[in-house]
Formats: structure tokens, sequence, C-alpha cells
């Protein structure tokens, strides 16, 4: 949400960048804030002066009374009683115009990093970066579902049976696989000096409002009937939703976290749920790092936060590469966002594995989160990135670690979370 403050001296440039984000719909949303706001404040201003005129003749009825003037005070009560009706009248239009304003103001985007390539959606994001040399083996790779049949690791029949279509069993060596992926991302993020957190699972409407836009909440979270709480569709939610309402000594800066969670979505859009896969499913785990510092430090802790995950990839003998998201790819709270792709020798192309994004200080004045300091709060900026997310990290590490035995690989870095195996052997 952007400061009020800012667009009413700056109009033109939200104009813009509603128009660099290709949302010309939202262009009259400017002008109709800027009239609301304006009538806003005159009514604050009349109800001020109310008060004020109030207050003085109040104290003028206790003299009239004395002096044994009572038809002077009675009307004079008369005019205050006027006054104060008047002033509830204008509390409720005050109140239904600032409800207007901020339903209006939660839609308009936040202003986009200068850096951020113009274009219309993600078919015109721009590659930054290559890490690692892809590669295509002599010998053929398998669908990622053949892989972890042969290897006895998934079970997609029970899970249609239980749940659905968008479920699934991991067993054996390949869930154990799994566990281990996230065990080395908490430690691996620990040691870049990551506070652990394990967060609530599930967040009030509050929370939601205050991390993500209405379009986001209806195509992702699940509700819980009958209660105001959602499923998380990512711990980054709920690590932002911890400082809620809160002001945080500037000391306290940067707060560096890193969170595991369960992941819930549905998954609604063009996409769909695949029938037999685990790329886009309805659940899953996730390692996330989150920061909330100051706003300068933003930037350089935006290219820290996506160079960690090339970083922990590269540990796993996984290559990859970054993907600048360009303006119309950007969620409207998002000033900023580079996606991670890993290397798939099957498809012989890379795949979105985690998205970095610098947030602004947007989610901050949705959820009231100061910082203080000796000339006055002011709003911090959150950023948050993926460091892990199985299975959908699982398909790159398959796939890139299996060898012509149909035998997967365990990197060095992972063989202490697997016990000290080297290799996931096919089974019979």
């Amino acid at each position: 949400m952007l400061d009020m403050k800012f667009l009413r001296q700056n109009p033109e440039a939200v104009k813009e960048n509603i128009r660099k984000k290709f949302q010309e719909d939202k262009l009259p949303l400017v002008d109709e804030v800027l009239e609301m706001d304006k009538a806003c404040r005159e009514k604050k201003t009349r109800s001020d002066y109310l008060r004020s005129q109030r207050n003085a003749i109040s104290k003028q009825i206790g003299a009239m009374m004395a002096k044994g003037q009572r038809e002077e005070a009675e009307q004079t009560k008369r005019q205050v009683t006027d006054m104060a009706q008047e002033m509830e009248e204008l509390g409720q239009q005050i109140g239904q115009l600032e409800e207007e304003i901020r339903k209006r103001m939660l839609v308009i985007p936040n202003l986009i990093d200068p850096a951020v390539p113009l274009g219309k959606d993600d078919s015109e994001n721009v590659e930054r970066q290559r890490f690692g040399e892809p590669r295509v083996p002599d010998y053929e790779v398998p669908y990622h579902v053949d892989i972890m049949e042969k290897l006895a690791g998934i079970d997609l029949d029970s899970a249609r049976k239980t749940s659905g279509t968008g479920f699934y069993y991991l067993c054996g060596d390949v869930a154990r696989l799994q566990s281990a992926v996230l065990s080395y991302a908490r430690d691996f993020m620990i040691g870049k000096g990551f506070t652990y957190y394990i967060p609530p699972f599930m967040i009030r409407s509050s929370v939601v409002d205050g991390v993500m836009s209405f379009a986001e909440m209806e195509n992702m979270m699940y509700k819980i009937e009958g209660e105001d709480l959602y499923l998380i569709g990512t711990s980054e939610h709920a690590m932002i939703g911890k400082f809620i309402d809160t002001i945080l000594d500037e000391s306290s800066l940067p707060q560096t976290l890193t969170s595991y969670s369960p992941c819930f979505r549905k998954e609604v859009g063009a996409h769909g749920i695949e029938e037999r896969g685990v790329y886009r499913i309805h659940q899953f785990e996730k390692q996330e790092m989150v920061v909330v510092c100051k706003p300068e430090e933003s930037p350089e802790w935006f290219d820290k936060l996506w160079n960690y995950s090339v970083e922990f990839f590269r540990t796993l003998d996984i290559p990859v590469r970054t993907i600048e998201c360009c303006s119309g790819d950007l969620a409207d709270l998002k000033v900023r966002s580079v996606d991670v792709e890993a290397w798939s020798p099957r498809q012989q192309k890379y795949f979105e594995v985690g998205s970095c994004s610098n947030m602004g200080d947007a989610q901050a004045r949705r959820l009231g989160i100061r910082v203080r300091q000796k000339g006055g709060n002011y709003f911090p900026h959150t950023l948050n990135n993926t460091v892990v997310a199985p299975p959908r990290m699982l398909i790159a590490f398959l796939e890139n670690n299996l060898q012509a035995d149909g035998s997967v690989k365990i990197p060095q870095a992972l063989q202490p979370y697997m016990g000290g195996q080297e290799a996931i052997l096919p089974k019979a």
C-alpha cells in the first residue's frame, strides 16, 4: 500500500507506474482516492473546528447559570447539542470515506524498482545469469514420477483415494531424501546467521490482508469454515504477520528469519493441478527466508537472498539460472522479484523452483509494522525468498543426480542427512 502523502504529491508518478504494469483499468482509482481524501480532510477540519468551539462555548454555560442567565444558558446548550450531532454525522462520513480510500489504496500497485524490465506477462521476463553447466546425459532421463516409482518412493494412487488429485504419499528413501533436503536447508540458513522458526500453520484474515492481495488470496488460500483462519500458502505469511501492530527498535534490525512449514494451496488458475506428477500440487513443504530491514538496506538484502538460493542448489550439483520478473508479472505488492530456475535434463530447459521478492514497505504499512528512531517512526522493508520447496526441488534433484543404472547419487553436502548414504538404488 502506497503512502497517502506520496500519492497526493505525485499522482502522475503513481499513474505512470500503473501503466508500466499494464493495469490501465486501475488509473481512475488515483483520482477517486484524491477526491475522497480531499473531502475527508475537509470534514476532519470542520470536525476539529466544531470540537474547539464546543469546548469553548461549554465553559460559558456555567458562568451564565451562575449569573442567573438561564435562557441564554439553555440556548447555548442547544447550540452545543447541535454541534455534537453534526460532529457525530461527520465522524460517520469520515469513517466511510476512510474505508473507501483504503479499499482503493489496497488495489493500487506498489511502485516498482527502476531495475524491473517492462513487459506484459511472464513471457517477457528476462534471464539475468546462469550458474553451473546444464548437461544432458547420453542415457534417458524418465519422467520424475517414473524415477520415484523405480525407487519405490511415491504412491499417487493411494493418495487419490484418501485425498484426491494433487496429493501424494512419499515413502522409503525418497521420503527420507525430502526430509534430508529440508534439514540441510535449515542448517544452511542458520549458518548464514538466520534464526530458525516453525510458525503457526493458520493465520487470521487481518494477516492475510496485510501480506497479499485479495485476488492472490482467492486463488491460493484455503479458508477454515466457521472460523477466522486460513491455512498458510507459505510460511512467509505467518512470519511477516508475527510483527503485526508492533514497533521495533531500530537497533534490532535487520531481522533475519528462516522458517519451515507445510504449505497449502488451491492452485486455481490456468496451470491447474497435475494428474500424474508433483510439480503443482495442493500440499507441500518449504524452507523460507524472511528479512525485515531498513529501507536503504533492502536492495542489498534482495541480492543476498537470491544468491543464497543459488549457492544452496549448487551445493547439490543442480545448475540454476535467475529470471528477473517483468513489470506485468509482478504481484501488486512487489517492488522487485527474481525467480530461481533449476535445469531439467529431461525437458532440456529450466523450470521455477523458488522466488525472491522485495516488498518495499507495502506489507509493513498494511500490518502496522513500524521502527522506532529518534526522528520519528518509519515503516521497514520486508523481503522473502524460497530456500527450497520440495517436492518441486526433488524433481530437479532426481533428474540431475540420476545415474545410467537408475540409481540417484547423493551429493556430499547431503550425505550426513541421509545417514552417510551415497546413493539411492532402484528397487526390484
